[in-house]
Protein backbone atom coordinates (compact mmCIF):
# COMPACT_ATOMS: atom_id res chain seq x y z
CA UNK A 1 0.00 0.00 0.00
CA UNK A 2 1.31 3.29 -0.77
CA UNK A 3 1.20 6.57 -3.29
CA UNK A 4 4.77 6.49 -4.86
CA UNK A 5 3.06 5.12 -8.25
CA UNK A 6 0.26 8.10 -7.62
CA UNK A 7 -2.54 5.86 -7.33
CA UNK A 8 -4.09 4.60 -3.79
CA UNK A 9 -5.52 1.07 -3.90
CA UNK A 10 -7.86 -0.02 -1.19
CA UNK A 11 -8.41 -3.37 -0.24
CA UNK A 12 -9.99 -2.82 3.31
CA UNK A 13 -6.39 -4.22 4.99
CA UNK A 14 -2.99 -2.05 4.18
CA UNK A 15 -4.33 1.75 4.11
CA UNK A 16 -2.05 3.92 5.77
CA UNK A 17 -1.97 7.50 7.34
CA UNK A 18 -0.19 8.99 4.78
CA UNK A 19 -2.33 7.52 2.14
CA UNK A 20 -5.22 8.93 3.66
CA UNK A 21 -3.04 12.48 3.87
CA UNK A 22 -2.26 12.48 0.20
CA UNK A 23 -5.76 11.70 -1.42
CA UNK A 24 -7.56 14.10 1.42
CA UNK A 25 -4.90 16.73 0.68
CA UNK A 26 -3.73 16.17 -2.68
CA UNK A 27 -5.76 14.42 -4.62
CA UNK A 28 -4.03 11.26 -5.33
CA UNK A 29 -6.77 8.92 -7.18
CA UNK A 30 -8.06 6.03 -5.83
CA UNK A 31 -8.64 2.30 -6.99
CA UNK A 32 -10.10 -0.74 -5.71
CA UNK A 33 -7.89 -3.52 -5.92
CA UNK A 34 -8.79 -6.59 -7.09
CA UNK A 35 -9.00 -9.05 -4.19
CA UNK A 36 -11.34 -6.34 -2.84
CA UNK A 37 -13.70 -6.79 -5.41
CA UNK A 38 -13.69 -10.39 -5.28
CA UNK A 39 -14.38 -9.82 -1.15
CA UNK A 40 -17.28 -7.56 -2.11
CA UNK A 41 -19.02 -9.97 -4.12
CA UNK A 42 -18.86 -12.81 -1.97
CA UNK A 43 -20.14 -10.96 0.98
CA UNK A 44 -23.24 -9.66 -1.53
CA UNK A 45 -23.74 -12.98 -2.54
CA UNK A 46 -24.84 -13.93 0.94
CA UNK A 47 -26.95 -10.98 1.65
CA UNK A 48 -28.82 -11.87 -1.35
CA UNK A 49 -29.14 -15.31 -0.33
CA UNK A 50 -30.99 -14.25 2.86
CA UNK A 51 -33.29 -11.71 1.35
CA UNK A 52 -34.47 -14.88 -1.27
CA UNK A 53 -34.70 -17.04 1.92
CA UNK A 54 -36.65 -14.55 3.48
CA UNK A 55 -34.55 -15.28 6.56
CA UNK A 56 -35.30 -12.70 9.18
CA UNK A 57 -31.71 -10.17 9.81
CA UNK A 58 -31.73 -7.45 11.35
CA UNK A 59 -30.99 -4.77 8.83
CA UNK A 60 -31.68 -7.18 6.02
CA UNK A 61 -35.32 -7.59 6.80
CA UNK A 62 -35.96 -5.60 9.91
CA UNK A 63 -36.36 -2.18 11.32
CA UNK A 64 -33.52 -0.05 12.45
CA UNK A 65 -32.40 0.45 16.09
CA UNK A 66 -35.22 0.15 18.45
CA UNK A 67 -37.55 -0.69 15.14
CA UNK A 68 -35.62 -3.86 14.76
CA UNK A 69 -38.80 -6.24 15.76
CA UNK A 70 -40.38 -4.67 12.88
CA UNK A 71 -40.48 -7.54 10.07
CA UNK A 72 -40.03 -5.37 6.22
CA UNK A 73 -41.06 -7.62 3.44
CA UNK A 74 -38.99 -8.53 0.11
CA UNK A 75 -40.88 -6.08 -2.04
CA UNK A 76 -39.58 -3.06 0.31
CA UNK A 77 -35.75 -3.82 1.53
CA UNK A 78 -35.20 -1.38 -0.99
CA UNK A 79 -37.34 1.54 -0.03
CA UNK A 80 -36.63 0.70 3.60
CA UNK A 81 -32.43 1.23 2.61
CA UNK A 82 -33.87 4.76 1.01
CA UNK A 83 -35.98 5.35 3.75
CA UNK A 84 -32.90 4.72 6.55
CA UNK A 85 -30.61 7.18 4.30
CA UNK A 86 -33.01 10.27 3.98
CA UNK A 87 -34.53 10.17 7.34
CA UNK A 88 -31.20 9.93 9.18
CA UNK A 89 -29.85 12.96 7.27
CA UNK A 90 -29.96 15.42 10.14
CA UNK A 91 -27.26 16.75 10.65
CA UNK A 92 -26.65 20.65 10.99
CA UNK A 93 -23.84 23.36 11.52
CA UNK A 94 -20.92 24.62 8.76
CA UNK A 95 -20.26 21.26 5.94
CA UNK A 96 -17.05 19.52 6.89
CA UNK A 97 -13.97 20.91 4.90
CA UNK A 98 -12.89 19.52 1.94
CA UNK A 99 -10.35 17.61 3.37
CA UNK A 100 -12.25 15.61 5.61
CA UNK A 101 -14.96 14.65 3.20
CA UNK A 102 -12.50 13.50 1.13
CA UNK A 103 -10.58 11.05 3.99
CA UNK A 104 -14.18 10.20 5.09
CA UNK A 105 -15.39 8.93 1.16
CA UNK A 106 -12.24 6.88 1.29
CA UNK A 107 -12.29 5.67 4.43
CA UNK A 108 -15.45 4.41 4.20
CA UNK A 109 -14.90 2.72 0.66
CA UNK A 110 -12.12 0.91 2.51
CA UNK A 111 -13.68 -0.40 5.05
CA UNK A 112 -16.65 -1.61 2.64
CA UNK A 113 -14.30 -3.74 0.98
CA UNK A 114 -12.77 -5.46 3.12
CA UNK A 115 -15.84 -7.42 2.82
CA UNK A 116 -17.82 -7.86 5.77
CA UNK A 117 -20.58 -5.56 4.94
CA UNK A 118 -22.54 -7.19 2.23
CA UNK A 119 -22.91 -4.01 0.35
CA UNK A 120 -22.70 -4.00 -3.94
CA UNK A 121 -19.56 -3.58 -5.73
CA UNK A 122 -20.97 -0.94 -8.18
CA UNK A 123 -21.74 1.28 -5.04
CA UNK A 124 -18.38 1.22 -3.75
CA UNK A 125 -17.05 2.11 -7.10
CA UNK A 126 -19.29 4.88 -7.53
CA UNK A 127 -17.38 6.16 -3.96
CA UNK A 128 -14.31 6.19 -5.37
CA UNK A 129 -15.68 7.58 -8.80
CA UNK A 130 -16.79 10.39 -7.06
CA UNK A 131 -13.53 10.73 -4.52
CA UNK A 132 -11.61 10.69 -7.81
CA UNK A 133 -13.73 12.97 -9.66
CA UNK A 134 -14.02 15.71 -6.90
CA UNK A 135 -17.55 15.53 -6.02
CA UNK A 136 -18.15 16.29 -2.38
CA UNK A 137 -21.06 15.67 -0.54
CA UNK A 138 -22.18 18.62 2.09
CA UNK A 139 -21.67 16.95 5.01
CA UNK A 140 -22.80 19.09 8.27
CA UNK A 141 -20.07 18.81 11.14
CA UNK A 142 -22.74 17.96 13.83
CA UNK A 143 -24.95 15.62 14.38
CA UNK A 144 -23.36 12.05 15.38
CA UNK A 145 -23.20 10.75 18.80
CA UNK A 146 -20.64 8.13 17.81
CA UNK A 147 -22.23 4.90 18.75
CA UNK A 148 -24.06 3.34 16.42
CA UNK A 149 -21.95 4.90 13.49
CA UNK A 150 -21.76 7.95 12.64
CA UNK A 151 -25.04 8.09 11.35
CA UNK A 152 -26.22 11.36 10.37
CA UNK A 153 -23.11 12.77 8.99
CA UNK A 154 -23.02 9.68 6.83
CA UNK A 155 -26.26 9.97 5.65
CA UNK A 156 -25.52 13.20 4.42
CA UNK A 157 -22.68 11.36 2.26
CA UNK A 158 -24.86 8.79 1.12
CA UNK A 159 -27.99 11.16 0.16
CA UNK A 160 -25.34 12.17 -2.91
CA UNK A 161 -24.99 8.57 -3.87
CA UNK A 162 -28.70 8.24 -4.04
CA UNK A 163 -29.13 11.40 -6.35
CA UNK A 164 -29.93 13.27 -2.91
CA UNK A 165 -28.92 16.00 -1.11
CA UNK A 166 -26.13 18.77 -2.05
CA UNK A 167 -22.47 18.19 -3.23
CA UNK A 168 -20.08 20.50 -3.84
CA UNK A 169 -18.34 20.10 -7.68
CA UNK A 170 -15.65 22.27 -8.99
CA UNK A 171 -16.67 25.13 -6.58
CA UNK A 172 -20.14 24.90 -7.18
CA UNK A 173 -22.95 24.33 -4.30
CA UNK A 174 -24.98 21.81 -6.05
CA UNK A 175 -27.97 19.48 -5.72
CA UNK A 176 -26.35 15.76 -5.23
CA UNK A 177 -28.31 14.43 -8.83
CA UNK A 178 -26.33 17.93 -10.47
CA UNK A 179 -23.31 17.44 -9.41
CA UNK A 180 -23.40 13.40 -10.00
CA UNK A 181 -24.52 14.27 -13.92
CA UNK A 182 -21.71 16.91 -14.02
CA UNK A 183 -19.08 14.62 -13.51
CA UNK A 184 -20.66 12.40 -15.55
CA UNK A 185 -21.85 9.98 -12.80
CA UNK A 186 -25.55 8.28 -12.17
CA UNK A 187 -27.23 7.98 -8.91
CA UNK A 188 -27.25 4.07 -7.08
CA UNK A 189 -30.14 1.97 -6.06
CA UNK A 190 -29.98 0.99 -3.19
CA UNK A 191 -30.84 -2.89 -1.93
CA UNK A 192 -31.22 -4.74 0.92
CA UNK A 193 -28.74 -3.68 3.70
CA UNK A 194 -26.98 -1.62 1.22
CA UNK A 195 -28.11 2.18 2.89
CA UNK A 196 -27.26 0.17 6.32
CA UNK A 197 -23.89 -0.51 5.31
CA UNK A 198 -23.33 2.68 4.00
CA UNK A 199 -23.71 4.87 7.30
CA UNK A 200 -23.20 2.53 9.89
CA UNK A 201 -19.81 3.10 10.99
CA UNK A 202 -16.79 5.28 12.46
CA UNK A 203 -15.54 6.97 9.34
CA UNK A 204 -16.48 10.27 10.17
CA UNK A 205 -14.25 10.39 13.84
CA UNK A 206 -11.98 8.15 12.00
CA UNK A 207 -11.51 10.51 9.55
CA UNK A 208 -10.84 13.70 11.81
CA UNK A 209 -8.77 11.20 13.90
CA UNK A 210 -6.45 10.31 11.11
CA UNK A 211 -5.76 13.65 9.98
CA UNK A 212 -5.47 14.74 13.41
CA UNK A 213 -2.72 12.45 13.80
CA UNK A 214 -0.79 13.44 10.99
CA UNK A 215 -1.11 17.38 11.67
CA UNK A 216 -0.31 16.84 15.47
CA UNK A 217 3.32 14.74 14.47
CA UNK A 218 4.13 18.21 12.08
CA UNK A 219 2.99 20.04 15.30
CA UNK A 220 5.11 18.22 17.60
CA UNK A 221 8.15 18.78 15.36
CA UNK A 222 7.65 22.07 15.33
CA UNK A 223 7.36 22.48 19.04
CA UNK A 224 10.54 20.74 19.61
CA UNK A 225 12.51 23.68 16.60
CA UNK A 226 10.29 26.18 18.15
CA UNK A 227 11.62 25.57 22.02
CA UNK A 228 14.99 24.86 20.76
CA UNK A 229 15.37 28.80 19.58
CA UNK A 230 13.26 29.75 22.54
CA UNK A 231 16.33 28.03 25.00
CA UNK A 232 18.71 30.13 22.37
CA UNK A 233 17.11 33.38 23.00
CA UNK A 234 17.17 32.68 26.56
CA UNK A 235 20.65 31.24 26.71
CA UNK A 236 19.45 28.12 28.46
CA UNK A 237 21.37 25.29 30.21
CA UNK A 238 21.98 22.52 28.15
CA UNK A 239 22.54 20.18 31.21
CA UNK A 240 18.76 19.54 31.28
CA UNK A 241 19.32 17.40 28.55
CA UNK A 242 22.00 15.23 28.85
CA UNK A 243 21.32 11.94 27.83
CA UNK A 244 22.09 10.41 31.03
CA UNK A 245 19.13 11.91 32.89
CA UNK A 246 16.53 10.34 30.35
CA UNK A 247 18.32 6.50 29.83
CA UNK A 248 17.57 6.29 33.25
CA UNK A 249 13.49 7.40 33.15
CA UNK A 250 13.30 5.81 29.61
CA UNK A 251 10.08 7.37 28.70
CA UNK A 252 10.49 6.60 24.38
CA UNK A 253 9.29 10.00 24.07
CA UNK A 254 11.39 12.07 26.60
CA UNK A 255 14.67 10.04 25.37
CA UNK A 256 13.43 11.19 21.83
CA UNK A 257 12.78 15.32 22.64
CA UNK A 258 16.14 15.58 24.36
CA UNK A 259 18.24 14.10 21.92
CA UNK A 260 16.32 15.75 19.32
CA UNK A 261 16.67 19.62 21.20
CA UNK A 262 20.60 18.76 20.99
CA UNK A 263 21.05 17.92 17.55
CA UNK A 264 18.76 21.26 16.80
CA UNK A 265 20.81 23.33 18.97
CA UNK A 266 24.60 21.62 17.77
CA UNK A 267 26.40 24.42 17.15
CA UNK A 268 25.14 26.62 19.18
CA UNK A 269 27.64 29.79 20.55
CA UNK A 270 24.15 30.85 22.68
CA UNK A 271 23.72 27.99 25.39
CA UNK A 272 24.90 28.64 28.95
CA UNK A 273 26.36 26.13 31.61
CA UNK A 274 25.64 25.80 35.12
CA UNK A 275 27.39 28.26 37.20
CA UNK A 276 26.96 30.11 40.61
CA UNK A 277 23.54 31.92 40.95
CA UNK A 278 21.96 30.22 37.93
CA UNK A 279 22.27 26.55 38.19
CA UNK A 280 19.17 25.47 36.40
CA UNK A 281 16.26 27.38 34.48
CA UNK A 282 12.47 27.67 35.05
CA UNK A 283 10.64 24.42 34.29
CA UNK A 284 9.32 25.55 30.62
CA UNK A 285 13.06 24.92 29.93
CA UNK A 286 14.39 22.83 31.51
CA UNK A 287 11.14 20.49 31.91
CA UNK A 288 10.51 20.56 27.80
CA UNK A 289 11.78 16.43 26.97
CA UNK A 290 9.54 15.58 29.87
CA UNK A 291 6.14 17.70 29.00
CA UNK A 292 7.09 17.54 24.34
CA UNK A 293 8.18 13.56 25.23
CA UNK A 294 4.70 12.74 27.17
CA UNK A 295 2.81 14.59 24.25
CA UNK A 296 4.81 12.57 21.72
CA UNK A 297 4.03 9.08 23.48
CA UNK A 298 0.24 9.90 23.60
CA UNK A 299 0.50 10.54 20.16
CA UNK A 300 1.96 7.05 19.31
CA UNK A 301 -0.88 5.57 21.28
CA UNK A 302 -3.25 7.44 18.96
CA UNK A 303 -2.11 6.77 15.75
CA UNK A 304 -2.02 2.69 16.64
CA UNK A 305 -5.64 2.86 17.62
CA UNK A 306 -5.91 4.96 13.88
CA UNK A 307 -3.93 2.52 11.74
CA UNK A 308 -5.85 -0.50 13.89
CA UNK A 309 -9.21 1.46 13.08
CA UNK A 310 -8.97 2.70 9.54
CA UNK A 311 -8.40 -1.30 8.16
CA UNK A 312 -11.67 -2.39 10.30
CA UNK A 313 -15.05 -3.50 9.51
CA UNK A 314 -17.18 -1.27 11.21
CA UNK A 315 -20.64 -2.17 10.07
CA UNK A 316 -23.45 -3.87 11.63
CA UNK A 317 -24.59 -6.62 11.08
CA UNK A 318 -21.80 -8.22 9.80
CA UNK A 319 -21.35 -10.98 7.03
CA UNK A 320 -18.86 -13.94 7.60
CA UNK A 321 -18.67 -15.65 4.16
CA UNK A 322 -16.84 -18.52 4.87
CA UNK A 323 -19.26 -19.48 7.57
CA UNK A 324 -22.11 -18.27 5.16
CA UNK A 325 -23.10 -16.10 8.61
CA UNK A 326 -24.32 -12.71 9.67
CA UNK A 327 -23.36 -11.38 13.40
CA UNK A 328 -24.96 -8.60 15.13
CA UNK A 329 -22.86 -6.76 17.34
CA UNK A 330 -21.46 -3.41 17.99
CA UNK A 331 -18.28 -2.72 16.12
CA UNK A 332 -19.86 0.66 15.14
CA UNK A 333 -18.87 1.94 18.47
CA UNK A 334 -16.99 4.91 18.63
CA UNK A 335 -15.26 4.77 21.93
CA UNK A 336 -12.02 3.56 21.17
CA UNK A 337 -11.21 6.62 18.77
CA UNK A 338 -13.10 8.83 21.04
CA UNK A 339 -10.74 7.76 23.99
CA UNK A 340 -7.60 8.33 21.78
CA UNK A 341 -8.79 11.51 20.19
CA UNK A 342 -9.67 12.54 23.31
CA UNK A 343 -6.24 12.24 25.02
CA UNK A 344 -4.19 13.28 21.59
CA UNK A 345 -6.56 16.88 22.09
CA UNK A 346 -5.32 16.53 25.80
CA UNK A 347 -1.47 16.13 24.78
CA UNK A 348 -1.89 18.82 21.87
CA UNK A 349 -3.07 20.98 24.53
CA UNK A 350 -0.31 20.71 26.61
CA UNK A 351 2.08 21.29 24.06
CA UNK A 352 0.38 25.03 23.75
CA UNK A 353 0.35 25.55 27.79
CA UNK A 354 4.05 25.06 28.04
CA UNK A 355 5.01 27.07 24.80
CA UNK A 356 2.76 30.21 26.23
CA UNK A 357 5.17 30.15 29.24
CA UNK A 358 7.78 30.20 27.31
CA UNK A 359 6.71 33.13 24.91
CA UNK A 360 6.31 35.02 28.16
CA UNK A 361 9.91 34.32 29.08
CA UNK A 362 10.56 35.89 25.80
CA UNK A 363 8.74 39.01 26.02
CA UNK A 364 9.18 39.77 30.04
CA UNK A 365 12.21 41.50 30.20
CA UNK A 366 12.19 40.49 34.48
CA UNK A 367 12.54 37.08 33.27
CA UNK A 368 14.56 37.26 29.44
CA UNK A 369 17.01 40.09 30.49
CA UNK A 370 15.74 41.16 26.88
CA UNK A 371 14.08 44.76 25.73
CA UNK A 372 10.68 44.72 27.39
CA UNK A 373 8.32 42.95 24.71
CA UNK A 374 11.25 42.75 22.33
CA UNK A 375 10.75 46.26 21.07
CA UNK A 376 13.09 48.46 20.18
CA UNK A 377 12.42 51.44 21.67
CA UNK A 378 10.01 50.04 24.13
CA UNK A 379 7.99 52.52 25.75
CA UNK A 380 7.36 54.29 22.82
CA UNK A 381 6.81 50.67 21.03
CA UNK A 382 4.85 47.93 22.82
CA UNK A 383 6.59 45.30 20.56
CA UNK A 384 5.35 41.43 20.50
CA UNK A 385 3.23 41.97 23.57
CA UNK A 386 0.02 41.66 22.40
CA UNK A 387 1.22 38.13 20.88
CA UNK A 388 1.35 37.01 24.64
CA UNK A 389 -2.48 37.98 24.66
CA UNK A 390 -2.79 35.99 21.88
CA UNK A 391 -1.53 33.33 22.89
CA UNK A 392 -2.81 33.13 26.45
CA UNK A 393 -6.53 33.50 24.90
CA UNK A 394 -5.97 30.30 22.86
CA UNK A 395 -4.83 28.16 25.71
CA UNK A 396 -7.50 29.28 27.74
CA UNK A 397 -9.47 28.30 24.87
CA UNK A 398 -8.05 24.65 24.79
CA UNK A 399 -8.27 24.22 28.11
CA UNK A 400 -12.08 24.56 27.84
CA UNK A 401 -11.46 22.34 24.49
CA UNK A 402 -9.74 19.59 25.98
CA UNK A 403 -11.98 18.51 28.49
CA UNK A 404 -12.78 14.79 27.45
CA UNK A 405 -16.02 14.31 25.14
CA UNK A 406 -15.95 10.26 25.63
CA UNK A 407 -16.60 10.75 29.28
CA UNK A 408 -20.18 11.33 28.33
CA UNK A 409 -23.38 9.36 27.17
CA UNK A 410 -26.97 10.39 26.43
CA UNK A 411 -28.84 7.24 25.19
CA UNK A 412 -30.83 7.47 22.02
CA UNK A 413 -33.27 5.72 20.04
CA UNK A 414 -35.51 4.83 22.90
CA UNK A 415 -32.83 3.71 25.19
CA UNK A 416 -31.90 0.58 22.90
CA UNK A 417 -28.22 2.62 22.32
CA UNK A 418 -28.09 3.14 25.74
CA UNK A 419 -24.05 3.91 25.84
CA UNK A 420 -22.67 6.15 23.40
CA UNK A 421 -18.85 7.32 22.42
CA UNK A 422 -19.32 11.18 21.56
CA UNK A 423 -16.38 10.44 19.47
CA UNK A 424 -17.00 13.03 16.58
CA UNK A 425 -17.03 15.90 19.36
CA UNK A 426 -13.95 14.12 20.27
CA UNK A 427 -12.07 14.35 17.10
CA UNK A 428 -13.72 17.63 16.14
CA UNK A 429 -12.47 19.35 19.04
CA UNK A 430 -9.08 18.11 18.33
CA UNK A 431 -9.13 19.17 15.11
CA UNK A 432 -9.52 23.06 16.78
CA UNK A 433 -7.09 22.61 19.13
CA UNK A 434 -4.37 21.69 16.92
CA UNK A 435 -4.87 25.11 14.84
CA UNK A 436 -4.93 26.36 18.18
CA UNK A 437 -1.65 24.92 19.31
CA UNK A 438 -0.03 26.01 15.93
CA UNK A 439 -1.06 29.91 16.20
CA UNK A 440 1.11 29.30 19.40
CA UNK A 441 3.44 28.25 18.14
CA UNK A 442 3.84 30.90 15.22
CA UNK A 443 3.67 32.63 18.18
CA UNK A 444 6.85 31.13 19.82
CA UNK A 445 8.65 31.56 16.60
CA UNK A 446 8.12 35.14 15.55
CA UNK A 447 9.02 35.98 19.65
CA UNK A 448 12.18 33.75 19.42
CA UNK A 449 13.09 34.83 16.12
CA UNK A 450 13.09 38.79 17.23
CA UNK A 451 14.90 38.19 20.26
CA UNK A 452 17.89 37.09 17.77
CA UNK A 453 18.04 40.51 17.02
CA UNK A 454 19.46 41.22 20.58
CA UNK A 455 21.61 37.74 20.58
CA UNK A 456 23.91 38.36 17.31
CA UNK A 457 25.91 34.94 17.86
CA UNK A 458 25.76 31.68 16.14
CA UNK A 459 22.76 29.91 15.90
CA UNK A 460 22.43 25.52 15.99
CA UNK A 461 22.36 23.84 12.68
CA UNK A 462 18.79 23.12 13.11
CA UNK A 463 17.76 26.66 14.96
CA UNK A 464 19.38 29.13 11.89
CA UNK A 465 17.05 27.33 9.33
CA UNK A 466 13.98 28.33 10.39
CA UNK A 467 15.19 31.55 11.75
CA UNK A 468 16.07 32.11 8.05
CA UNK A 469 13.02 30.74 6.67
CA UNK A 470 10.88 33.22 9.10
CA UNK A 471 13.07 36.35 7.93
CA UNK A 472 12.02 35.56 4.19
CA UNK A 473 8.36 36.35 5.13
CA UNK A 474 8.53 38.33 8.41
CA UNK A 475 11.01 41.08 8.96
CA UNK A 476 12.73 41.95 11.97
CA UNK A 477 10.50 44.58 14.16
CA UNK A 478 11.93 47.69 14.25
CA UNK A 479 8.84 49.76 14.84
CA UNK A 480 4.93 48.65 16.11
CA UNK A 481 2.73 47.14 13.21
CA UNK A 482 -0.01 45.26 13.24
CA UNK A 483 1.47 41.48 13.89
CA UNK A 484 -2.03 40.27 12.50
CA UNK A 485 -0.01 39.59 9.78
CA UNK A 486 3.58 38.34 10.56
CA UNK A 487 1.45 35.70 13.26
CA UNK A 488 -0.07 33.95 9.83
CA UNK A 489 2.85 34.23 7.77
CA UNK A 490 4.38 32.25 10.39
CA UNK A 491 1.65 29.74 11.21
CA UNK A 492 1.42 29.29 7.05
CA UNK A 493 5.07 28.55 6.99
CA UNK A 494 4.19 26.11 9.39
CA UNK A 495 0.83 24.61 7.51
CA UNK A 496 3.30 24.21 4.54
CA UNK A 497 5.94 21.55 5.83
CA UNK A 498 8.71 23.54 4.81
CA UNK A 499 10.07 24.62 8.16
CA UNK A 500 10.30 20.92 9.22
CA UNK A 501 11.32 19.15 5.75
CA UNK A 502 14.18 21.88 5.57
CA UNK A 503 15.08 21.58 8.88
CA UNK A 504 15.07 17.67 8.68
CA UNK A 505 17.15 17.74 5.33
CA UNK A 506 20.37 19.47 7.79
CA UNK A 507 19.84 16.98 11.24
CA UNK A 508 18.14 14.30 10.26
CA UNK A 509 14.44 12.90 10.85
CA UNK A 510 12.60 14.57 13.45
CA UNK A 511 10.72 11.01 14.67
Amino acid sequence: MGYSSGLVEIDGEKLLIPDVVQVARHGTPVAISEAGKHKLELARTIIDRLVTQNVVTYGVNTGFGKLSDVIISPEQTGQLQYNLITSHAGGVGEPFEEEIVRAILLLRANTLTKGYSGISTNIVETMIRMLNAGVHPLIPKKGSVGASGDLAPLAHMALVLIGEGEAFFQGQRLAGRDALQKAGLRPVTLKAKEGLALINGTQVMGALATIGVHDAEQLFKIANISAAITIEALGGITAAFDKRLHVVRPHPGQIKCAEQIMRLLSGSKLMSQAVYGRVQDAYSLRCIPQVHGASWDALEYTRRVIEIEINSATDNPLVFPDQGEVVSGGNFHGQPLALAADFLAMAVAEIGNIAERRIERLVNPQLSGLPAFLAQDSGLNSGLMIGQYTAAALVSENKILASPACVDSIPTSANQEDHVSMGSISTRKLRDIIQHTCYILAIELLCGCQAMEFRPKAMGRGTVIPYQLIRKVVPPLTRDRPIHGDIEAVYELIMTGKIVSEVEKEIGLLT
